[in-house]
């Protein structure tokens, strides 16, 4: 099925900052006509076009069988604070996000976009950053036909746990990023909901292969997500006079 003709959408990460706001664009798009979430606990709301799967994430795979998706996106993530431990942190931001892209590609997904992070690399002496490294190349060896990575530098918006650095953070990185330039800018903080428009406009883009976008190009798929989609095309049989 050619982009803009998308018509079902596997989201895990929905009851987070950034998949909340996917999932409200989702929603709101004309162009998907089913919205499968996949969360741990009942999202808690009511709309014509969701479906919210309950799920085990170690046992994702098997509990998605039977799924069938066109395009799926994944903004499942954690901190080691959060975590509790590296193994932990790993456990959430590789295993089962490799585990769901997994999940998707058997749903039939042709393209994956999923949030990683400014400086991600597998060598990265950073945990946080070698652990999102890590998880972009298990899933670029998955074979999408589309594979769109996101690398955005501090995500801004209002969380229901913030801690004191957190909030800080919010405050001080927006006056901070006019002076990160050149190869800084990657990592400029950048808000939740233009990171999420992001995200759907990954899934108007057409790129095929993989693709990682940072600060500068995110901002120009966010404003791709604004644009209303192209109808598909009326394929019903021609009439005769």
């Amino acid at each position: 099925m050619a982009d803009g003709q998308t018509r079902t959408a596997l989201l895990a990460g929905a009851s987070g900052l950034t998949g909340g706001h996917v999932l409200d664009s989702l929603l709101a798009a004309t162009d998907f006509t089913r919205v499968i979430a996949v969360t741990r606990r009942p999202l808690q709301r009511e709309h014509t076009r969701l479906a919210n799967r309950i799920v085990q994430f170690d046992r994702l795979e098997a509990q998605l069988q039977g799924t069938t998706c066109d395009v799926a996106l994944c903004c499942l993530g954690s901190t080691r604070a959060r975590a509790g431990s590296p193994e932990a942190f790993r456990k959430v931001d590789v295993d089962y996000v490799v585990a769901f892209a997994r999940a998707a590609l058997a749903a039939g997904a042709q393209r994956f976009v999923v949030v990683s992070s400014a400086g991600a690399k597998a060598s990265a002496r950073n945990l946080y950053l070698r652990t999102k490294g890590e998880m972009e190349e298990e899933l670029e060896g998955l074979g999408f036909a589309a594979l769109d990575i996101l690398k955005p530098g501090l995500l801004l918006g209002w969380r229901r746990e913030m801690r004191p650095l957190e909030l800080a953070a919010m405050i001080c990185m927006p006056l901070v990023n006019p002076f990160l330039t050149g190869s800084r800018a990657a990592y400029r903080s950048i808000s939740a909901r233009t990171l999420a428009a992001a995200v759907i406009g990954a899934t108007r883009s057409g790129r095929k292969g993989v693709q990682r976008y940072t600060n500068r190009e995110i901002q120009q798929l966010a404003r791709l997500a604004s644009r209303a989609p192209a109808p598909a095309p009326d394929r019903r049989p021609a009439r005769t006079r």
